[in-house]
């Protein structure tokens, strides 16, 4: 079983074999910290049971986590106001927060297009939405997307192989996972792309040191234009 902390491992382990390189979650969190000022006011889309949000250390009555799975925001680690509600709607002020962020939750998302408009609205002008999401384009994600017709076959595998439990693993549709689809969204919406990076992790194979080479080499050889993870900030026009 390759677990979490096993992967993160290889990851500082790739980190020190290509020190330019910086995994997605860092990417994803230096975006985040680089919008954020101590006035700002946040919504934590897909908030589930912490994450980010512990590291920030902004003033939680400045924060909101919205999330439709029950059992996750009863289990959130942070005191932080929170409401349970699907994520295309929304029920939300508009123009209430200077900064959307969502860490993995585009590919659950079944009406994108309803999505980033709804963000697009509760955001204030000049606002700011920032999301990782997974590239559809890469192979190990097209292979998970066949899979997910097995049901919970497909929970019971991703468990054996990555120890990732049931209770956090949830319906996929990757509907806005790809450079191309984003930009074409985003702009249906009235966002501005400030930012989309797609970044390399070869270690998703890495069950065994083989297998890590070997995903090294596809990552930097014939997957180098798919990158596995994708990172990206929206930009709200100022005078919207």
């Amino acid at each position: 079983m390759l677990s979490l902390d096993r992967q993160n491992a290889q990851r500082e382990a790739y980190r020190a074999m290509r020190p330019a390189w910086q995994p997605a979650t860092e990417r994803f969190a230096s975006l985040v910290r680089a919008h954020l000022t101590p006035e700002s006011r946040i919504l934590d889309l897909g908030c589930g049971r912490g994450g980010l949000v512990e590291q920030l250390g902004h003033p939680l009555v400045q924060m909101v986590g919205i999330d439709p799975d029950w059992a996750s925001l009863r289990e959130h680690r942070l005191p932080l106001p929170r409401a349970a509600a699907l994520s295309e709607a929304l029920p939300l002020a508009s123009g209430r927060f200077d900064l959307v962020y969502a860490s993995w939750v585009l590919e659950h998302v079944s009406d994108p297009l309803a999505l980033l408009s709804a963000i697009e609205r509760v955001l204030r002008p000049g606002g700011h939405f920032i999301f990782i999401t997974p590239n559809k384009r890469h192979p190990l994600i097209a292979l998970n997307r066949l899979l997910t017709r097995l049901g919970r076959w497909q929970t019971a595998l991703v468990d054996q192989l990555y120890g990732r439990a049931a209770a956090d693993t949830f319906p996929a549709y990757y509907r806005a996972n790809d450079p191309a689809g984003l930009r074409h969204l985003a702009t249906q919406c009235g966002f501005g792309v400030a930012t989309l990076d797609a970044i390399p992790d070869p270690t998703y194979l890495a069950f065994n040191n083989s297998l890590f080479r070997a995903a090294i080499w596809l990552e930097e050889g014939v997957l180098r234009d798919r990158p596995v993870h994708l990172v990206g900030a929206l930009h709200k026009s100022a005078g919207n």
